[in-house]
């Protein structure tokens, strides 16, 4: 979401030779694109390994854990953003996020009007603890390894979060995925709509990142589940493939363009012409 702002601190350093540019990537229109795409990896990957290759649960949920510390720790180790490392790390948490989610609903049985509110409310002590510390929940300030930490913290648990909600709501509504990606849709441009006309950047930004996520992941049962159930019926494995591809195509366009990267000398011009929290 768009704001003009001073422009944040210069590189801090963490250690000693080293000093961290901002972390992560200006927010475009690619920005959202890939969002979504890896939502609806995290819905339809996890879905065919954990089913379909009947790995189950609770050992998929451990092998993704593993490979998330991995994929972070490359992550944080990095003085600048690169979109490979990045996104990976979004495309792992997502799967991460909506296995976490599923081991309390599905193993646990925990109800979704539980687990919603409470997901919601970690988000929030995450918030609260990350402005109380830094001061500042701006995107545009990742420059220091305690700010990047809480930022994937927010980003995992905002995964849960859209996961819950957007179950809880195939829950009361009974609707098809087919129809319960217009509800996400619907109140993502209703965001747009408020930050268009003076709503807070930054909760603007964290609230369409929320709700990206039954966005995708409805869209991606939508693509997957059999036509008598309200789907496409291309399976989890051929939307994951899908989706996959398309994401790797995106950032190797990323990668090449560079469309997403904030040069030091252009950064003011940017932020004021970028959808990008503050």
């Amino acid at each position: 979401m768009t704001t003009i702002t001073a422009a944040p601190p210069p590189p801090v350093a963490t250690s000693p030779g080293r000093a961290l540019l901002n972390k992560v990537p200006e927010i475009t229109i690619w920005f959202w694109i890939i969002k979504i795409l890896c939502t609806t990896v995290g819905e339809s990957f996890a879905d065919w390994i954990a089913v379909d290759l009947n790995v189950g649960l609770i050992n998929t949920t451990v092998i993704f854990t593993i490979v998330l510390a991995a994929v972070l720790t490359w992550q944080i180790r990095l003085p600048k953003y690169n979109a490979f490392p990045y996104w990976m790390t979004v495309v792992v948490l997502s799967v991460t996020g909506t296995l976490y989610t599923d081991i309390l609903t599905d193993k646990y049985g925990v109800n979704l009007t539980i687990t919603t509110p409470v997901v919601a409310a970690v988000l929030a002590v995450v918030f609260g603890l990350w402005y109380r510390k830094e001061r500042t929940l701006s995107i545009h300030s990742i420059v220091t390894v305690p700010r990047e930490l809480f930022y994937w913290l927010a980003i995992f648990v905002t995964f849960a979060l859209g996961t819950a909600a957007g179950d809880w709501t195939l829950e009361l509504t009974g609707w098809t995925p087919g129809i319960a990606v217009l509800l996400p849709t619907f109140l993502i441009a209703a965001v747009i709509v408020g930050w268009k006309l003076g709503a807070n950047a930054v909760l603007s930004f964290w609230m369409a990142y929320v709700l990206t996520r039954p966005l995708g992941a409805n869209l991606g049962d939508w693509l997957a589940v059999d036509k008598q159930l309200g789907g496409i019926g291309v399976g989890t494995l051929g939307t994951s493939v899908v989706f996959l591809s398309a994401i790797l195509a995106t950032v190797i366009f990323l990668v090449v363009k560079r469309p997403d990267v904030i040069e030091d000398g252009s950064r003011g011009a940017r932020r004021r012409r970028s959808p990008a929290g503050t």
